[in-house]
C-alpha cells in the first residue's frame, strides 16, 4: 500500500521524518489525524516494532479513532492470506491512561499499591468537604471548590506539598491550605486512592526518583508521538521531556491557535517553545484546510490573525468559496434564541439533518433560553455535555464493583452503604471500623452487606463484566427500588440498562480483567468523552447544543455562535491580554468547527444574574471583514449598522 497516496506535501514530510524531534503545526481541520496515524504505519512499515512507539493524546474517543484508523492501515499492507489478522498495535491513549499503566506496574517504588482506586472530580471535592469538616474550618471562607482547584493546579504544576507548604510561610490562607491540602492526602492514603492530577505528577516524581524504572520506559517507547501539544499542562510537558530525551524521537502535534484550556493549567508556550527545547527539529506547517469553505475560513484567519503569541499562518480550502455568514442583531436574549431555533427548523425542512446543526455558546447559563424556543418551535435537540458516568444510579453500581476489588475505598463504601435504603447510614459504618457498640439487629445487616460484597468480588473473579453488573443491579435491590412504576424510576433504570449495554464491549476479557479496565475507562473519561450514552440514532435526530469548549474537535456542516457581546464573549470586559488572546483562540475554534453555514449572532440586552444589561457586540465581529458577511443581513427589520461596533 502507498501511504502516501492521499497526503498533500507538507503531510508527506511528516510522515517521512523518521529519527530525531519533529514539530507538526496543524492548523484546524488540516488533517493532523491522518498524519499521526499515517506516520506510525509508515515507522512500522520502515521496520520500528509497535511495542517501540508510544502515540499519547487527550481523550479516548481520539485514541479510539487512532487505533482504529492505524488497524485499518496496518491491515491494508498484509497480504490476502492474513488480511483478517489483527495486527499488533502500539501502545495508544490518553496521558491518564498511559500513566495509570506505568503505576500499577511501578507504583510499589513510591508505596503505592497496585489496585488503588482513581477518584473523580466531584468524590475529590467530597473528601476535601470532609476535611474542612473535621478540621471545623469555615467552608464559606475557604470554598471546597476553589480548595480543590489550588491544589489541582499545584500538583499540575508538579509542585509538591512539602514546597508548597514551606512557601506558605506565615501567610495565613496558603497556610490553611497546605493545611487541607495534607488532610486530603492522608485521607487518600486511607483510602488507597489518587485524583486524577496524582495520576501525571506522580508518575514524574517516580521517574525522576527512580532512573532505573525511567530508562526502562525510555527503551520500551523509541518513539513517541503526543497529540494536541499546545493543551500540555507542566507535568505532561515534563513526562515528555523525560521519555523523550533517550531517544529524541519525539513527535509533538498541535496548534497554538486552538489552545482553549489556560484554565485548566495547559500552557500553549510549551509548543511555542519545542523548537528551543529540541535542537536539529524538522518543523512542518499544514495550512490546508479540509474541513471549511474558504470564507468561513478567511473570517477566521482574519480573527486569530489579531493575536500575537502565535506562529502566523494562513488557512486555506480547495472547497468551494461557499455562502457568506449571517450576521443577526437580536434586541434581547428570546429573540436571539429565537431567530436560531426558527432559522434550524428553517434549514432541517430545506433538507440538512438536525444532527448537522450545532449551537454554540460561551456560558451554560445561555441554553435555558435557546432550550425555550427549541420546544416551542417543536425542533428536537440535544444538550451535549451530560455526564452519562456522574449520574447517581450509574455511579452507586460502579461504587458496588469499586468496593467489592478494592475493599479500601472508603469512599464508595460510605456511597452504597445505604443505597439502596437498608437501614443502615454512615454512623453505622464509622461504628463498626471503630468497634463501637452498635445494636445487634445493625451488626445482622452489617455482616449480609459485606457479606454481599464479597459475593460481588467471587462473581467478578469468575463471570463477565456484563453478567457481574447485571448481578448487582438485581441482588442488591437497586432494580426493585427503582421499578416502583415511577417516571423517575423507569427514567433511571433506563440509564443502567444503558450501562449494561456499554458493558458488553469488555465481554471479551477474561475476568477480572474486564472489570478491572471497565473501572479504569470510567475512571479516566474526559467531558469530551461522556457523549457515547445515546445511540446514534438518537442523535441523527437532535440539533446538538454545547458550548464551545465542548465543541473542540468536532465539525458540522451548518453552526450558529450566539452571545456575541462584550462581557459575555468574549467573557470579560477586564482581561489581560493573556486572558483577551484565550478568548480570540476560543472564538476560532468555533468559526472552525461549521463546514459550509455559519451564523453569528449577538443580543443588544441580556439578563444577567436577575438583571437586565445593554450590550455592546464583540470586537470579534469587528474582526471580521465586512464584505464576508451577506447582503441578506437579518436584524429584525432594523438596519444594518454601518458604525464601528465598539465606538457604540
Amino acid at each position: 500500500m502507498d501511504l502516501l497516496r492521499e497526503l498533500n506535501d507538507p503531510q508527506k514530510k511528516a510522515v517521512l521524518h523518521k529519527d530525531g524531534p519533529l514539530l507538526v503545526v496543524a492548523g484546524a481541520g488540516a488533517g493532523k489525524t491522518k498524519v499521526i496515524t499515517h506516520r506510525i504505519a509508515y515507522l512500522i512499515q520502515e521496520g520500528v516494532r509497535p511495542e517501540q512507539i508510544l502515540a499519547v493524546t487527550f481523550t479516548n474517543k481520539a485514541a479510539n479513532e487512532m487505533k482504529e484508523r492505524i488497524t485499518q492501515l496496518l491491515r491494508l499492507n498484509l497480504d490476502s492470506k492474513t488480511a483478517e489478522v489483527q495486527p499488533r498495535l502500539p501502545a495508544i491513549g490518553t496521558f491518564h491512561s498511559t500513566c495509570n499503566r506505568i503505576l500499577r506496574q511501578n507504583g510499589h517504588a513510591i508505596n503505592l499499591p497496585n489496585n488503588f482506586s482513581i477518584l473523580d472530580k466531584e468524590d475529590s471535592l467530597k473528601i476535601i468537604k470532609n476535611c474542612l469538616k473535621e478540621m471545623a474550618i469555615n467552608p464559606k471562607q475557604f470554598q471546597p471548590s476553589k480548595i480543590q482547584n489550588i491544589i489541582s493546579r499545584e500538583k499540575s504544576n508538579l509542585v509538591k506539598l512539602e514546597e508548597y507548604t514551606e512557601k506558605a510561610d506565615q501567610n495565613f490562607f496558603p497556610q490553611t491550605v497546605a493545611t487541607i491540602w495534607q488532610g486530603y492526602e492522608s485521607k487518600l492514603t486511607e483510602h488507597k486512592a489518587v485524583d486524577f492530577d496524582d495520576l501525571i505528577a506522580k508518575t514524574v516524581f517516580l521517574f525522576q526518583d527512580r532512573p532505573d524504572i525511567l530508562k526502562k520506559y525510555q527503551k520500551k517507547w523509541q518513539y513517541i508521538l503526543i497529540d494536541e501539544y499546545q493543551d500540555t499542562n507542566r507535568a505532561q510537558y515534563m513526562l515528555s521531556i523525560l521519555l523523550a530525551k533517550e531517544h529524541k524521537n519525539i513527535c509533538a502535534v498541535g496548534d497554538e491557535d486552538q489552545s482553549i484550556y489556560r484554565f485548566r493549567g495547559a500552557d500553549f508556550g510549551n509548543i511555542l517553545r519545542f523548537e528551543k527545547d529540541w535542537p536539529n527539529v524538522k518543523t512542518v506547517m499544514l495550512e490546508q484546510n479540509y474541513r471549511s469553505t474558504q470564507k468561513i475560513l478567511e473570517a477566521a484567519n482574519a480573527v486569530i490573525g489579531q493575536n500575537k503569541m502565535r506562529k502566523p499562518k494562513n488557512l486555506f480550502s480547495q472547497l468551494e468559496q461557499g455562502e457568506k455568514l449571517t450576521l443577526f442583531d437580536a434586541l434581547n436574549e428570546k429573540e436571539e434564541a429565537e431567530f436560531v431555533a426558527i432559522t434550524s427548523k428553517n434549514l432541517i425542512s430545506g433538507g440538512l439533518k438536525p444532527f448537522e446543526i450545532a449551537v454554540f455558546y460561551r456560558a451554560n447559563f445561555q441554553s435555558r433560553v435557546l432550550e425555550e424556543s427549541f420546544l416551542e418551535q417543536e425542533v428536537p435537540y440535544q444538550i451535549i455535555g451530560t455526564r452519562f458516568f456522574e449520574r447517581k444510579e450509574v455511579k452507586d453500581i460502579i461504587s458496588y464493583l469499586k468496593v467489592a476489588l478494592n475493599p479500601n475505598d472508603l469512599l464508595s463504601l460510605k456511597r452504597i452503604i445505604n443505597e439502596p435504603p437498608r437501614g443502615l447510614g454512615k454512623t453505622t459504618l464509622e461504628n463498626h471500623f471503630s468497634d463501637k457498640k452498635i445494636t445487634a439487629d445493625k451488626k445482622i445487616k452489617m455482616k449480609q452487606f459485606f457479606d454481599f460484597l464479597n459475593t460481588i468480588k467471587k462473581v467478578a473473579h469468575e463471570e463477565t463484566l456484563p453478567k457481574t453488573l447485571n448481578f448487582i443491579i438485581k441482588k442488591s435491590g437497586y432494580y426493585t427500588y427503582l421499578n416502583n412504576g415511577s417516571e423517575e424510576g423507569m427514567m433511571r433504570l433506563d440509564n443502567l440498562k444503558e450501562l449494561l449495554g456499554l458493558s458488553l464491549k469488555y465481554e471479551k476479557f477474561e475476568p477480572p480483567v474486564g472489570a478491572e479496565k471497565f473501572l479504569e475507562d470510567t475512571a479516566l473519561m474526559t467531558e469530551q468523552d461522556y457523549d457515547t450514552n445515546k445511540n446514534a440514532d438518537e442523535k441523527k435526530g437532535k440539533v446538538r447544543l454545547m458550548t464551545v469548549h465542548a465543541a473542540k474537535g468536532l465539525e458540522f456542516p451548518c453552526a450558529f455562535i450566539t452571545g456575541l457581546e462584550e462581557g459575555l464573549f468574549p467573557f470579560s470586559r477586564f482581561g489581560g491580554p493573556e486572558e483577551n488572546e484565550e478568548e480570540r483562540r476560543l472564538f476560532y475554534v468555533a468559526l472552525t468547527r461549521a463546514k459550509q453555514k455559519l451564523f453569528l449572532s449577538f443580543s443588544c440586552s441580556r439578563s444577567f444574574f436577575g438583571s437586565r444589561q445593554i450590550n455592546k457586540p464583540s470586537r470579534f465581529i469587528n474582526e471580521i471583514p465586512p464584505e464576508l458577511f451577506g447582503e441578506d443581513f437579518l436584524n429584525s427589520g432594523r438596519e444594518l449598522p454601518t458604525t464601528n461596533y465598539l465606538d457604540m
